[in-house]
């Protein structure tokens, strides 16, 4: 884990110098009074090498997929009412006092 930790960390410093080098080309750009049409080929090369290690340090270090269970009880399906009208949900907003519960206690 730690080994694709360190290529996602690696994969990132390759993103961020990109970026620097990009940005930096384009002032130089500004000093010779060039138009800016794209980045140079080897920052396009540095951005692609940088998404490829940081996808793959992001598939690898949280762990191994696992198999779905068919027969596991956390996969049983759940059935909704066939009236959708009146669904409550458990929100935050219940912790407001409602306009009817304040005309009442007055």
């Amino acid at each position: 884990m730690a080994f694709g930790f360190l290529i996602g960390l690696f994969g990132s410093l390759l993103l961020a110098h990109a970026a620097y080098a990009t940005i930096h080309y384009r002032g130089m750009l500004k000093i010779v009074e060039e138009e800016f049409s794209g980045p140079p080929i080897n920052v396009v090369i540095e951005l692609i090498l940088g998404l490829a290690l940081c996808i793959w340090a992001a598939l690898s270090v949280p762990g191994k997929f696992l198999s779905i269970q068919q027969d596991s009880e956390e996969n049983r399906l759940v059935s909704l009412p066939a009236n959708l009208d009146f669904m409550i949900f458990n929100h935050r907003g219940k912790v407001f006092p409602t306009k009817i519960d304040s005309k009442l206690k007055t």
